[in-house]
């Protein structure tokens, strides 16, 4: 008696690696995430490598571990992948509270995010023929 199993959501084409409860802001993060949107997979790797934005390091080993499950889960072509998609979602919020002067209490947030990369395997552009 178990559950039934869960429909595919992705594409055969396509494969994804989740990251969840990052310590930044959702902004924060969707700054180095638009770094990588629409590159080929390689590239976005090389992108992240040379960002001296802080959470780069957590993106780049995100997207790592989508080309590795796409390579090693679905039998797709590491040369052909591009990033599909990279969603950035908020997470918890950490209440805290700062002194301030006269007795009073300033409060401080602190953003968790989520990080979803989506990799698909992109199609041969068809070549055009020049007319000679």
């Amino acid at each position: 008696m178990s559950k039934p199993k869960h429909e595919r959501s992705l594409a055969e084409t396509e494969a994804q690696a989740v990251t969840r409860n990052i310590r930044v802001s959702p902004r924060k993060l969707n700054l180095a995430a638009g770094l990588i949107r629409g590159r080929a997979a390689s590239d976005a790797v090389a992108v992240l490598t040379f960002s001296k934005r802080r959470i780069s390091d957590t993106v780049k080993k995100t997207l790592e571990s989508a080309i590795a499950n796409a390579e090693n889960n679905h039998s797709l072509d590491v040369d052909k992948l591009v990033v599909a998609r990279v969603e950035v979602g908020r997470s918890i919020v950490m209440k805290r509270f700062q002194a301030r002067g006269r007795g009073k209490a300033a409060r401080v947030e602190k953003w968790f995010s989520h990080l979803k990369i989506v990799v698909a395997e992109q199609q041969p552009a068809p070549v055009a023929e020049e007319a000679a």
